[in-house]
């Protein structure tokens, strides 16, 4: 893995706007960017609950921060032209299943329009810039068959939250074609990279309806946790990992940039999927408290069973692998949150830690 210092000749006095800034993710990528000194600008609502990690790493102590709707182009647009910022990191979305089900509209909105609106504001800047566009792993059309997907594979969706990205990825390979094509960089000077990451945790994750969220407040409050989907399969990564690839993307896009204008799937190991059970009673057993049970019905909504990305793309183009394995990214994540010492000492020591 590339170290932070490393990191830090690329992004040290550069300007950086970054979306979702006030996210479990856009929160780790922002201490990150900080302590590689960037002078960052965060777009993004306001954080969901006062105990979020930003909230408690005070994120606005680390950025410019603009409280605001990535659904109102003008005033996004605006922002980023202002800014002509270096490099873009798009992390801003809906980024629930359950509250793609519950608002599919608003999801579509965010998710997808969001995310044009923010390309349409890079055909206006003036200097050279690095956009990495954050996607999902659950950009494929999936039948549950343990196929191993791979970038070439057809995009899909069941659900709204599935469809929305996977209309994303179409959405941006367009401008990338149409406006900010590699074959005419010298001309637009843009490039334009989507990262398709799979489960993410790690500590400082307090949203609803998401596993080491459930976890965590279960053990907290004394109750048994209701496991819905325990046989379902995720290619979890501990939230360092696809952070570290962001930054290795961008910083060999500065490089050449004709070279790494495409997408890239980021995961664990093929051998390193576990399911829902397993990665519950590896926290269980990590915290040595807590206890589950199954549900007793079957989940309402449709969720796909198994999920396995292959990365032999980014093994290859970037030579990046991942660093943590599941059990050590889980063991990693349920520690953070009996960790005594404040969010930032914990963030920072564990980005060290990793990077170096």
């Amino acid at each position: 893995m590339v170290s932070l210092a490393h990191f830090r000749n690329y992004f040290e006095g550069k300007k950086v706007f970054l979306t979702g800034h006030t996210g479990f993710k856009g929160a780790w990528l922002l201490q990150i960017l900080a302590m590689c000194k960037a002078d960052i600008k965060g777009y993004s609502l306001a954080p969901q609950k006062e105990i979020d990690l930003y909230n408690q790493i005070n994120g606005d102590r680390l950025c410019k921060s603009i409280i605001h709707d990535l659904r109102d182009a003008d005033f996004l647009k605006k922002e980023i032209l202002d800014f002509q910022p270096d490099y873009i990191f798009h992390l801003a979305a809906q980024p629930l299943v359950i509250e793609g089900y519950e608002k599919p509209l608003y999801t579509f909105e965010v998710n997808t329009q969001g995310t044009a609106n923010v390309l349409e504001a890079i055909r206006g800047l003036e200097n050279p810039c690095v956009a990495v566009m954050i996607t999902t792993d659950k950009v494929y059309e999936n039948h549950d068959d343990n196929s191993l997907f791979h970038e070439e594979d057809k995009l899909g969706g069941y659900d709204p939250y599935s469809a929305s990205k996977a209309a994303c990825e179409i959405v941006i390979s367009s401008y990338r074609n149409s406006f900010f094509n590699p074959k005419n960089y010298g001309a637009h000077q843009k490039v334009i990279v989507s990262m398709r990451a799979g489960n993410v945790i790690g500590g400082g994750d307090y949203a609803d309806n998401r596993i080491i969220p459930d976890i965590i407040k279960s053990i907290q409050q004394n109750e048994t946790l209701i496991l819905r989907n325990p046989l379902a399969t995720r290619p979890w990564q501990h939230v360092l990992e696809p952070l570290g690839a962001y930054l290795l993307v961008a910083t060999k896009a500065f490089e050449n940039p004709t070279a790494f204008a495409t997408s890239y799937n980021i995961g664990p190991e093929k051998e390193d999927v576990l399911s829902v059970e397993n990665l519950t009673q590896i926290a269980i057993e990590t915290m040595q408290k807590g206890q589950y049970e199954i549900a007793k019905e079957a989940p309402k909504l449709h969720e796909a069973a198994t999920l396995m990305l292959d990365i032999s793309k980014i093994k290859t183009a970037l030579n990046w692998l991942p660093k943590w394995n599941a059990k050590q990214a889980i063991q990693n994540t349920v520690l953070w949150y009996v960790n005594e010492e404040d969010a930032t000492s914990k963030c920072t020591a564990e980005i060290n830690n990793y990077f170096n």
